[in-house]
């Protein structure tokens, strides 16, 4: 019988795919970020416990173009600052991604909030401009022209706050409690220009990142970067606190209005 696809992999085939996942050359992005402060009230309220503000109310987004070989892909975030354990780093509200591939492994084994988006980097010159953009509309627009050189900064390591769980069968809450994931990345620059320009968020209900107006930009910067990525699950978190969010993973706008089941837990 001719070997059935669909079928169980041996120990071998299954030890060869994890051994050659685990030693993938640094891939590297060309990338636009920008960092702005908004109302200290509203990132308070996109945080589920047990997530709490830093000091600054933070936004960042970051819209790239990833060098995969054959693969070339679209990757972005908008993410405010958050603290969590002694740590703090950034919860992503979105993950736009213009392949499937990299939906899956984000969403299943970090719990990235990771969508199917139209991600663009455009440069001509000294002129730049990106967007994330879902549904037909560019709901952040980032655009401005390279003004200087920075010095590369030395390798650092950061944290993104993301929540893992799976809704439950029955629609009522979860099948078993989330778990909050801590994903460090250890990042590396080769190269890094700031970007005079200005920041553009369009309203959209499936994406309201329009409720994170910009209020003093703090920075925007064009860079070369690479980056590895690793999670551990640090706690077990409340349903109960955790239900109200859940909207912020899926598309339903009308979701944006419920309130967890009656009863769940």
């Amino acid at each position: 019988m001719a070997r059935v696809r669909y079928g169980a992999r041996t120990e071998a085939e299954t030890a060869a795919s994890r051994e050659k996942s685990s030693s993938l050359p640094d891939i590297w992005s060309t990338g636009v970020v920008a960092v702005w402060e908004t109302d200290p009230d509203v990132v308070a309220a996109v945080l589920p416990p047990p997530l709490k503000p830093t000091g600054r109310p933070l936004v960042r987004v970051n819209i790239s173009k990833v060098d995969l070989p054959g693969y070339p892909l679209g990757a972005g975030s908008v993410a405010v600052a958050a603290h969590h354990g002694g740590v703090d780093g950034w919860y992503p509200l979105v993950m736009p991604m213009t392949h499937e591939r990299a939906l899956t492994g984000g969403r299943e084994v970090f719990g990235e909030p990771k969508k199917l988006g139209e991600v663009t980097v455009e440069r001509e010159g000294l002129v730049v401009s990106a967007a994330l953009a879902r549904h037909g509309i560019a709901f952040v627009e980032v655009r401005g022209a390279v003004d200087s050189e920075l010095p590369l900064p030395a390798p650092v390591q950061k944290t993104d706050f993301y929540f893992k769980f799976l809704p439950a069968v029955d629609g009522s809450g979860f099948d078993g409690d989330p778990v909050l994931v801590h994903c460090t990345r250890n990042e590396k620059v080769r190269k890094l220009e700031r970007i005079t320009g200005d920041v553009i968020l369009r309203e959209s209900m499936y994406d309201p990142v329009a409720d994170l107006p910009v209020r003093r930009l703090v920075e925007i910067t064009i860079g070369e970067k690479t980056t590895d990525q690793k999670g551990r699950v640090v706690e077990r978190v409340s349903s109960q606190a955790l239900l109200p969010y859940v909207h912020q993973r899926y598309d339903d706008p009308q979701q944006a209005h419920d309130g967890p089941p009656e009863g769940s837990v």
